[in-house]
């Protein structure tokens, strides 16, 4: 879905996917060592604005302005901030070994695009930096409870495995769980999760 397309989504006052975080992100952001965190496809803010009230310093990359502001609003509210960068994540260049922890929740990308992406992640993390990944796989299609239309967007443990080669998978798994985010994720839902770090010592 194209930046615009997101804008006309995020445009009404509502925050479609709450304003509470992930709960895989809520459960395993202890993992994230102190520092800096870029979450992928941050659109309203929950996720950055929960890791910025910890002591983060988030960067939220997406490419709808509407749902950054959004994030900014939501930010403010609750006494913090988070930087944000309109991007598209296909074009997103990330700085290497420069950040402690990557969040990518929801983050539906085409596969090339995805692989490229993780790539640049694999490559951002500093020494004992982590990534948390949630994604839905493509045994949610047709489910109607959240996620992309079609499988090629959705993310399975298999190539995540092949686009994360270089980090240590802590946590690697496919389950079903129930999801309650908003309007847009509801119900009993098929995702695949990562805990992976970037090894201290020099891959």
């Amino acid at each position: 879905m194209s930046g615009n397309a997101w804008d006309q989504r995020f445009s009404g006052d509502d925050y479609l996917y709450g304003t509470e975080p992930n709960d895989f992100l809520r459960e395993h952001a202890q993992f994230l060592p102190p520092g800096r965190v870029l979450s992928l496809a941050e659109g309203e803010g929950r996720n950055g604005v929960f890791l910025a009230e910890r002591g983060y310093r988030v960067v939220g990359a997406d490419s709808s302005a509407v749902g950054l502001s959004k994030a900014r609003r939501l930010a403010a509210e609750r006494g913090v901030e988070i930087e944000t960068h309109l991007v598209d994540l296909a074009e997103l260049e990330i700085e290497p070994r420069a950040w402690q922890g990557v969040v990518s929740i929801f983050c539906h990308l085409p596969r090339p695009v995805r692989r490229r992406l993780y790539r640049q992640v694999v490559e951002g993390l500093a020494p004992g930096g982590v990534l948390l990944l949630e994604a839905y796989n493509p045994a949610q299609l047709g489910r109607g409870t959240g996620g992309p239309p079609v499988a090629e967007l959705m993310v399975d443990l298999v190539s995540l495995r092949e686009d994360l080669a270089g980090l240590e998978l802590l946590h690697a798994v496919e389950l079903e769980r129930d999801i309650e985010e908003g309007r847009l994720h509801r119900g009993p839902s098929a995702v695949v999760q990562v805990v992976a770090r970037r090894p201290v010592t020099k891959s």
